[in-house]
């Protein structure tokens, strides 16, 4: 039996990605473990100063940066959070559409965090010359006509 509430650790990290910031980020210890992993398609760190830098970068290279999130599946020590993360790239309004899979440890923090979402689709194929790449192979391998 787990000695916290997995559901009320998970709408706290839910609450914690929905209202990110800069400044936020310095209060990552109470959401995650000192040794926590995080895993994305680009990123694969460990430790709170890694997943800090994942996010400063974040805030860096993209304008408005967003988390909403749309639903939470919590069960023992793992949760799932589904999102959309709102972002402009380039003066063009993206939204990327993922989930995370949440371990947590005994005092409810975060020890591992895995993004799951399409690069490809949610990405590359929004991107002018890569894109026109990226529908072209999907038409090719597609079982279906379209």
């Amino acid at each position: 039996m787990t000695s916290f509430d997995c559901r009320a650790a998970a709408e706290n990290v839910a609450r914690f990605y929905e209202n990110l910031t800069p400044l936020l980020l310095g209060k990552i210890d109470a959401f995650y473990a000192e040794n926590a992993r995080f895993k994305d398609p680009f990123n694969d760190v460990a430790g709170l100063k890694a997943i800090t830098r994942i996010f400063e970068h974040m805030f860096e290279t993209v304008e408005s940066p967003r988390f909403v999130i749309t639903s939470i599946i919590a069960e023992g020590q793992q949760a799932m959070l589904a999102w959309d993360f709102h972002l402009n790239l380039r003066n063009r309004a993206i939204v990327i559409r993922g989930v995370s899979h949440l371990s947590f440890d005994e005092a409810g923090r975060v020890e591992v965090h895995r993004d799951y979402w399409d690069a490809a689709e949610e990405l590359y194929a929004r991107l002018p010359l890569i894109g026109a790449l990226m529908r072209l192979l999907r038409r090719k391998l597609s079982a279906t006509e379209g």
